[in-house]
This record gives structure tokens, C-alpha cells and sequence, in this order.
């Protein structure tokens, strides 16, 4: 008689996973506060675009943050702001999602990508310092799922070479590098509100920062080119509209309300899966750094050994998916691979400026965790950690009875 799922067997869960987003009559009331009161732009200055912005810089050990639209305009500004200009060189991981590097072309520089720690998914500091040319002007550190990279090593790196560093903290809200949130330890850095992320209002983002120049020029920037104390109609910089609205801030300083212990809970509940998972044949989690002091777990991911398990990963994720926890394969190649960056689909600025032969480029770690990475949703991690026995259940079943598989 079968055991697994897939083949007929009983499912390890039959329970429904937390539902995303979490929301409740704070929403609800904030939002029809905003409608009622015919402020729905953040143009005043007792906005609540203000107060979330200086709730979320404060929470985020920031002393100024800039609210806009969503997180690529975020990272697109913070690169202008940091000093990236027409041509410059900005080294990039080649995982991660292709918003960090499209916001150096969208300032017409260029993305150097560089591989990355298989075992930890972030730069490796040696080959970001390899990469820096006479061209270079930034490093974009991306903390993939709220797991700080190197921020010591890079730092020191910048300060060598007289680089800005702007994070891509992303996936980072309330996780910490050495008991410090992320977002602020370089120069700038930016955060996303989209709706999958963990502090969501459907769309948003902000620029996090602790200089004050480079917050100047961000608030400038996103508003149009204007600047304190000055004529509304008189502007001074090529700036973005990228002003949040007091709708999504509504419901943004809700979602903050409950953004502390969700990400508590989700560390906790990724600690005692790197343990438990850690110990089945195959499936190995991501190495914890000693200054990944929380981890804000966007994604809870693992590598899956096939030649150790017996069967093709695709196969795997879909016997575990049938016990009734849903993973998926990540990124199925590194941002090189997309025809935008192989073919440098880039419009003039490809004809003016030099880019690297991307479709020559090959970084076998980014590659291979392409091919070995299984993800679990941020969501099931919201769930009581007795129940994250459930996750560890269906993957060791699976590989206990993958004979079932071949």
C-alpha cells in the first residue's frame, strides 16, 4: 500500500496554512479614515506618510526614511542619492530578484553580478573586492529573506575603495546583522511593501538611511526635484513623483503594529527547522552566519541534494507539495540568463555605455543553487512551531519512501 500522498496515501497535513496578508479592523477603519477626511495625498505635513516614515526609520535603527511608491523606485532612488551616475559600475549578486539590478540600469549605470556563498546565498566579500574596476561606484549587498550578509567585510571593502553601499534590505524588516537592523548600516538602502512581503499595503517601499546629504537628496528626488524651505514650483534636481500616498501609509502603520512578533516568530520557527530538516539525508539549510543575530525568513530555504535523496528535485517538491506543504524551486536561473541582461536589451544607453558579455557569463554557485534550492513559504513559518513538525514530517517521509518516486 502506498505511504505517500502523491501516490494515494494520507497526507501529512491536512490543516490550511496563516492566509497572507494578516489584517483586521485597523485596516479597515485607517482606510476609511483617509477616505473621510479628502487627505489622500501626503503633501501636509502632519501626514501619515510622516509618521509611518518615522516609525519604520526608527524601528529600523534609521534616523531618516523616505516613503515611495514601491521598492524598486526605493532602490532606484537610493543609488542616485548614494552618487551612482550615467556609466557607473554597481556590483550585484546573480541571485536575487531582478529589482537589484534594474534599478542601476534605470540610472543608466551598469550591474556588474557577481556569484555568490552557495551555502548562505549572499556575496562572498573576496569576489566583490575581484570584481572592482576604476569604474565602479557601488556595492549592492542584497540580504536574500532578511539574512544579513558580511556587512563588516563589505563595509571595510567600500571604505578601501571609496564605494557607496546600498542595500537591498528588501526582504529584511526587522532582521538583524550583529543585533543591528538592516536598511542603514551602509550608506542607504531600500525596503520593499509589495504584497508578499511581511509589512505589506499591496505596493510601497522606503529609502532607509543615517546620512544626512543622502537623505536630502532622496527627499528631493522623490518629490519631484523639490527641497525644503523653498517654492513649491521651484525644483532643483531630475527627480521621480514617488510619493507614497496616505491610503497605503493607512494601512502600512497597521501592518507595522504587528511586525515585531510575526518576525520573532518566524526566526524561532526557522531556527527549529534548520535543526530538525538539517538532520534528514539530503537537505541541507542555509549555513547561519554568527552576525545573522535574526532572520526575518522571507523565504525558509533549503538545498536538496538529488544524487543523495534518488530523485529529480522537480519530483521531490512535488511529493511534498501533495502532504500538504507547498514549496517551490526559487529562481530557476541567475538574473544573467534574462534576455533582458543576455541580449542587453537596454534601449541607447547599451550603445553609449560598455556592459559585460553577460551571455558569456557563467558563476557556478548561482547556477547550482538554481537547480537545488526548495523554498517554503514565509507564511507557513506564522503558524505555532509544534505545527512546523509538519514540514519536517512531509519532507522526511518523502525521502524515507522515495522509492515510491522512481
Amino acid at each position: 500500500m502506498a505511504k505517500l500522498a502523491i501516490n494515494g496515501g494520507e497526507k501529512v497535513r491536512t490543516k490550511p496554512w496563516p492566509k497572507w496578508p494578516i489584517w483586521d479592523e485597523c485596516e479597515i477603519n485607517a482606510v476609511t479614515d483617509v477616505i473621510k477626511s479628502g487627505q489622500w495625498g501626503r503633501l501636509a505635513e502632519d501626514s501619515r506618510c510622516k509618521q509611518f516614515e518615522e516609525a519604520f526609520a526608527a524601528y529600523q535603527d534609521a534616523k531618516y526614511g523616505i516613503a515611495v511608491t514601491n521598492g524598486t523606485v526605493a532602490l532606484e532612488i537610493a543609488l542616485r542619492a548614494a552618487g551612482v551616475d550615467v556609466g557607473d559600475e554597481v556590483i550585484v549578486p546573480s541571485y536575487t530578484f531582478v529589482a537589484s539590478a534594474t534599478c542601476v540600469l534605470a540610472n543608466k549605470a551598469v550591474p556588474v553580478f557577481v556569484d555568490i556563498d552557495f551555502e548562505t546565498q549572499n556575496l562572498y566579500p573576496e569576489v566583490v573586492e575581484a570584481a572592482i574596476t576604476p569604474r565602479t561606484r557601488a556595492i549592492v549587498p542584497v540580504h536574500f529573506a532578511g539574512r544579513a550578509c558580511d556587512m563588516e567585510r563589505l563595509l571595510a571593502i567600500a571604505r578601501k575603495h571609496n564605494l557607496a553601499v546600498v542595500e537591498d534590505a528588501c526582504h529584511s524588516w526587522g532582521a538583524m546583522w550583529n543585533d543591528r537592523k538592516l536598511g542603514a548600516v551602509g550608506d542607504c538602502g531600500g525596503v520593499s511593501f509589495q504584497a508578499s512581503k511581511h509589512i505589506t499595503a499591496g505596493e510601497g517601499g522606503i529609502i532607509l538611511t543615517n546620512d544626512d546629504e543622502v537623505a536630502a537628496q532622496a527627499f528631493s528626488l522623490h518629490h519631484i526635484g523639490r527641497i525644503p524651505n523653498r517654492p513649491f514650483y521651484e525644483h532643483h534636481n531630475a527627480g521621480w513623483n514617488a510619493r507614497m500616498n496616505e491610503l497605503t501609509a493607512a494601512v502600512l502603520m497597521c501592518q507595522f503594529g504587528r511586525l515585531d512578533a510575526q518576525t520573532q516568530r518566524r526566526h524561532e520557527n526557522g531556527l527549529y527547522l534548520d535543526e530538525k530538516l538539517g538532520a534528514i539525508d539530503g537537505i541541507s539549510p542555509l549555513r547561519r552566519d554568527p552576525w545573522m543575530t535574526r532572520i526575518s525568513r522571507h523565504v525558509y530555504a533549503v538545498n536538496y541534494d538529488e544524487e543523495v535523496v534518488g530523485v529529480p528535485r522537480a519530483r521531490f517538491m512535488e511529493a511534498v507539495t501533495a502532504e500538504g506543504v507547498g514549496v517551490s524551486g526559487g529562481y530557476p536561473h541567475p538574473l544573467y540568463k534574462n534576455p533582458l541582461f543576455s541580449e542587453k536589451r537596454f534601449g541607447k544607453i547599451a550603445e553609449m555605455v560598455e556592459f559585460p558579455d553577460y551571455a558569456a557569463m557563467h558563476h557556478p554557485n548561482c547556477e547550482r543553487i538554481c537547480q537545488t534550492q526548495v523554498w517554503v513559504a514565509h507564511t507557513a513559518l506564522l503558524a505555532e512551531q509544534s505545527e512546523m513538525d509538519d514540514i519536517i514530517n512531509a519532507f522526511a517521509k518523502v525521502v524515507e519512501n522515495v522509492d515510491e518516486l522512481r
